[in-house]
């Protein structure tokens, strides 16, 4: 009998994505989370709070393999740093994390870059945490997902004028193609920092948000609005983009296509 994957975050947009694609694999999967959730087939939930480490270092016997997707804004370090500590003296041989492009390259220093860039630092925090861990380890940077995206336009255009941050673009990807990554990353052995997953295309972000409020038949003034600091400054330089890793395949386009047509 093979051993449970640990999975955190195991019921949040990336993790809906990775369990059934363990199970498919012929994995078997524990999922960690604070409120439990419905057994099924080659899945348990096992209740934990990942934020103080209660009760994961009990989550993780019999488990060689934790694949860390949970994550808070802003908070992402701290969170593993809590996981990191609940794992030592466990039998756990291989970390896994997932982490976004651009973390060691945008700046977040001044207030001003936390407001709208603190999550680039919890992720930069949360990566350090996993390397000094002592437990081997793989780091996956990824681009930002179509889905998260598209939930975060939903909300800006509720606005009567949505803005667009000026001079910055993106490459978002496929949640599910990430997730096929990760599996991957599950079965093979521990690589530390592996190449990153970008999508096909770069698009500013007026281009992006113009495609959504066409696809989901919203009207709306889209007005460019140029952000402060030196995080913003970095993502119009395009620190969070990776052209040379434009491994994806399914587009903004098609990824609109699919959700709202």
């Amino acid at each position: 009998m093979t051993t449970p994957i640990l999975v955190t975050g195991g019921t949040g947009l990336l993790g809906r994505e990775v369990v059934p694609r363990l199970r498919a694999a012929g994995h078997t999967v524990r999922i960690l989370s604070r409120g439990g959730g419905t057994p099924a087939e080659g899945v348990e939930h096992v209740i934990a709070d990942l934020a103080s480490g209660e009760g994961v270092s009990a989550a993780a016997q019999g488990v060689h393999t934790v694949l860390h997707l949970a994550g808070l804004p802003k908070r992402d370090g701290e969170l593993t740093r809590a996981l990191v500590d609940a794992l030592r003296g466990t039998d756990v041989e291989h970390l896994i994390n997932i982490s976004v492009i651009g973390v060691d390259r945008i700046p977040v220093r001044s207030a001003i870059d936390r407001g709208a860039f603190g999550y680039f630092a919890g992720k930069a925090d949360a990566e350090v945490a996993v390397e000094e861990s002592g437990i081997p380890w793989t780091t996956l940077r990824a681009a930002q997902f179509h889905e998260f995206l598209q939930a975060n336009f939903a909300a800006m255009t509720r606005l009567p004028v949505v803005p667009a941050p000026s001079g910055m673009s993106a490459q978002p990807i496929a949640t599910a193609e990430v997730a096929a990554r990760l599996v991957e990353l599950v079965e093979g052995e521990p690589a530390g920092l592996v190449e990153d997953m970008a999508g096909p295309e770069v698009l500013t972000f007026r281009e992006m948000l113009r495609g959504y409020l066409a696809a989901t038949g919203r009207r709306r003034p889209v007005v460019d609005l140029r952000l402060p600091g030196a995080a913003a400054r970095a993502f119009r330089d395009g620190a969070n983009l990776a052209p040379d890793r434009a491994v994806g395949s399914q587009t903004w386009h098609q990824s609109l296509e699919g959700r709202f047509r």
